[in-house]
């Protein structure tokens, strides 16, 4: 647009140019009609005396036939036919350029009319800035607007990303049903839909693994009511035994379905933070540790813990509760007899325990979070459903935690860390 504006600002001031020669050519010419040579020289000379009011100065030549000057400031005629009225660009002096134009008015005369390009240069400059100033505010205006359009996205998009991590129900029904829907909301509105359609498929998993349960654990608790009774009347030596092994099964059963349920809870509910809350993770370790202590003696066992002051997760205490016990109950499991189980807790948080038995081969440091998967290294005497750890982990995951197994000189190295990869350095 500057470049369209600039030619046509010299293109205009050029038409200007030559319709003045033209005009005061034609002048002159009448002047000679009607007055003669003698009126048309002092016609150029008092045109010549005059000083131009707007910087543009006129220049004459009349010359004869052979260009020889008879009046005018121009001394030389420039390369102009005037037997065609020939115009165009001629040199005054050595800085200077005009326009002329020749032509004949008698067959022994000729007349050159000449007019310097009015100065242009300051116009051009000002119409320079003025492009330039506005360019910079048109830059400016439309950087500032970018910048208002892009808060307003991102507040936006924030806001929809907000509402599906808190998982705020209200607000993820109004986008479910926008009033005046664009693309953002469109998409926010799927999303919502989804979100909503997920969340019926959960509660209705939910609603019949309880049901499920409820169907399982009931008659199994009347059975073990039955065993109660039958050991109660005082059978002989081997019935009883028989009796106690068959209740330590419905036991086992009972607590497998719960960590079942609980597994799938805990995956269920992954990425919800609805219900959490900032727990003293310090504190519930520490509590859990010196809840191990007497079991730990008992057991030849010695239990040592080194935990870090004011360390908070958000989450559910009883879930992380239940992660720590889980890790315990593993570690006294598997530990050798009379050997070291060392819990330690850093910020992060990152929580390791540690004991003294055989290990977990590394083929199986992934295949021991599997539910039902018990090591190579569990002895047949060893008691357990293979739950504890896929639990553990499944509640880790719940937090957005991450429970992993790192190589240890003797015995096993379970760390709960902020994300995985980051849990053996």
């Amino acid at each position: 647009m500057w470049w369209t504006t600039d030619q046509t600002i010299q293109e205009t001031f050029a038409a200007s140019t030559r319709e003045s020669v033209d005009v005061d050519l034609t002048g002159l010419v009448d002047i000679y009609s009607s007055g003669g040579q003698a009126e048309l020289e002092k016609r150029i000379d008092d045109r010549l005396a005059l000083n131009p009011t707007d910087g543009v100065r006129a220049h004459y030549l009349l010359a004869n036939r052979s260009g020889k000057r008879i009046a005018g400031d121009l001394t030389e005629w420039p390369d102009l036919d005037p037997a065609i009225s020939e115009s165009g660009e001629i040199a005054i002096g050595n800085r200077s350029e005009a326009y002329a134009r020749a032509t004949l008015i008698s067959e022994n005369l000729q007349l050159l009319v000449a007019h310097e390009q009015p100065e242009r240069s300051f116009l051009l400059a000002r119409v320079s800035l003025v492009f330039l100033l506005g360019g910079a505010v048109f830059v400016g205006c439309t950087a500032l607007f970018a910048q208002i359009a892009s808060v307003r996205v991102r507040d936006r998009v924030s806001r929809v990303s907000d509402a599906f991590r808190r998982h705020d129900e209200p607000a993820l029904d109004r986008m479910a049903a926008p009033r005046n829907p664009d693309e953002i909301d469109q998409i926010a509105s799927q999303a919502s839909q989804a979100v909503r359609r997920a969340r019926q498929l959960t509660q209705a998993y939910r609603d019949t693994s309880e049901q499920i349960a409820h169907e399982i654990r009931t008659p199994l608790m009347h059975l073990d009511s039955r065993i109660m009774k039958a050991i109660a009347r005082q059978p002989d030596q081997s019935t009883t035994a028989e009796l106690l092994e068959a209740r330590a099964d419905i036991k086992r059963l009972v607590s497998t379905l719960e960590a079942l349920l609980d597994i799938a809870a805990s995956q269920a509910d992954r990425g919800d933070w609805k219900g959490m809350n900032p727990v003293d993770f310090s504190s519930t370790v520490r509590q859990i540790c010196e809840l191990y202590q007497d079991s730990a003696e008992d057991a030849g066992y010695h239990l040592k813990w080194e935990i870090a002051e004011d360390v908070n997760v958000l989450g559910d205490e009883a879930q992380l509760r239940r992660i720590v016990t889980n890790l315990l109950d593993n570690a006294f499991k598997y530990n050798r007899p009379g050997g070291d189980i060392t819990v330690s807790l850093q910020p992060g948080p990152r929580l390791s325990v540690v004991d003294q038995g055989p290990g977990i081969p590394a083929a199986e440091r992934e295949k021991i979070f599997e539910r039902f998967y018990r090591g190579t290294t569990a002895g047949s005497d060893t008691q357990g459903s293979g739950m504890g750890l896929a639990l553990a982990r499944a509640i880790a995951q719940r937090h957005d935690l991450f429970l992993g197994i790192c190589d240890n000189e003797g015995g096993a190295r379970f760390v709960l860390s902020p994300s995985e990869g980051s849990e053996c350095v």
